[in-house]
């Protein structure tokens, strides 16, 4: 839930400090960074700027900037303010596929915001490494680089049935992908069962598909999409479009 050595925007209360540190440079692509600690500020711009993503920190007027300029990506904390920076995000024509982030909080707790579909979170208290990692994960959907990059992060709750209908949970999803999806839950569930997922995804209404389980973790599983199964054909539509978007 991814070149130019430049923090190029700030708002006033940003330290010119940092903003100083990096030379100007053409950026290939701009994430919002909105409403951070100064700490957590200055990590994630050196994260992103490793793959030449500017950061733009925004401080006030964050949704109407994102209702009229163009962004990439946006992190913003999920606190007070957070849905209306996203509902301006996902409403904005130039910003409705950006890449966003969360800050803060748990997964459970995103899933307030499953209707904005973020796509991924930083986990407090930001640890660079991790922040990193995360970035890396998720540069190439941020740098629209999508020929080597098949698989979408996105969280969103999905329900999950057993074939036999015994089994029956909610799941996170982590990333999806026209064949199948990464789900993050701590139910125990053997590895080739036969199940059915259901999910919606921003603009595509609920959808019900079949599938197996083709791995698990500690913590997550793989469902892959079973390919007789038509329903699957809107799953491939929505990221075909989302990523053409």
């Amino acid at each position: 839930m991814v070149m130019p050595d430049t923090i190029q925007q700030t708002d006033k209360a940003f330290s010119p400090a940092i903003s100083a540190a990096y030379p100007s440079r053409k950026a290939a692509a701009r994430t919002a960074l909105v409403d951070l600690k100064n700490a957590d500020q200055t990590v994630l711009a050196e994260c992103f700027r490793q793959f030449g993503i500017e950061s733009v920190v925004m401080t006030s007027n964050a949704a109407e900037r994102l209702r009229k300029e163009k962004f990439e990506a946006c992190v913003l904390n999920l606190g007070d303010g957070a849905e209306e920076v996203m509902e301006a995000a996902r409403t904005s024509p130039s910003n409705s596929r950006c890449v966003l982030y969360g800050l803060g909080g748990n997964a459970q707790e995103a899933m307030r915001y499953s209707k904005f579909g973020i796509n991924a979170m930083f986990h407090e208290p930001l640890e660079r490494p991790a922040a990193l990692k995360l970035v890396r994960a998720t540069r190439m959907l941020v740098l629209h680089e999508f020929s080597r990059y098949v698989r979408v992060p996105m969280m969103t709750e999905v329900s999950v049935v057993s074939a036999d209908g015994r089994r029956r949970f909610s799941a996170t999803s982590l990333e999806m992908s026209s064949g199948g999806m990464s789900l993050k839950t701590t139910e125990e569930i053997p590895g080739g069962t036969n199940v059915e997922v259901s999910f919606a995804l921003l603009t595509l209404p609920r959808v019900w598909v079949k599938g197996a389980i083709t791995w698990r973790k500690p913590k997550s599983i793989g469902v892959r999409f079973d390919a007789t199964d038509e329903r699957r054909q809107k799953v491939k539509s929505w990221i075909d479009s989302y990523l053409e978007g």
